[in-house]
């Protein structure tokens, strides 16, 4: 098994030491809980946006795969909105709890660029076998990381479907929504 490989398995779980550590080395004020709220609430916004797109497919955690390839909605801007998504709601956690800063977010940046970084050479590897031209010249146009204002325009055109998509989501609305309310707890309690 690959790091890629391991780490696209394991991606729901390897969050979770973080989290601990911001929940228990929280010093939570008004302005980090606000601020740290409203980056979550864009990087959900993101995910959700691309999750309605991509469908429920961007769930598997078995192996990477795709039955096609998407490049229409936040896709034609960003070719990895699901893992921007995830980047803005861990470090929106991050700067809600406000603990040992600014190290942690050093941190941060660094666990969840080593991970990605595999997750993403993994699944690149396999949309260029899979996809081959296709793909080369969507990444020429895509940036990987960075939205770009102007969104491809040789996309095939998906069709999102609202409940689909919120019902693919739950999962992580769910953890976002009890991971505020412990920090609320933690802040306000502890």
């Amino acid at each position: 098994m690959t790091p890629g490989q391991f780490f696209f398995k394991h991606r729901s779980y390897t969050p979770i030491p973080l989290l601990l550590a911001v929940l228990i080395l929280a010093d939570t004020t008004w302005t980090s809980f606000l601020t740290g709220l409203t980056i979550m609430f864009l990087g959900e916004s993101m995910r959700f946006w691309g999750v309605l797109y991509a469908g429920s497919a961007t769930r598997t955690t078995g192996e990477v795969g795709a039955g096609r390839l998407v490049t229409d909605g936040p896709f034609a801007h960003v070719r990895n909105p699901l893992y921007v998504g995830n980047f803005l709601l861990s470090l929106g956690l991050t700067v809600m709890s406000r603990a040992w800063m600014p190290w942690m977010l050093l941190v941060f940046l660094f666990l969840f660029g080593i991970q990605y970084a595999f997750i993403v050479k993994e699944e690149e590897g396999f949309l260029a076998k899979q996809f081959g031209d296709q793909y080369a010249e969507y990444c020429q146009h895509v940036p990987r990381w960075i939205l770009k204002i102007r969104g491809f325009t040789n996309s095939e055109l998906s069709s999102p479907v609202f409940a689909k998509a919120l019902r693919s989501e739950r999962n992580t609305l769910q953890s976002a929504l009890a991971v505020t309310l412990l920090m609320l707890i933690r802040w306000h309690l502890l």
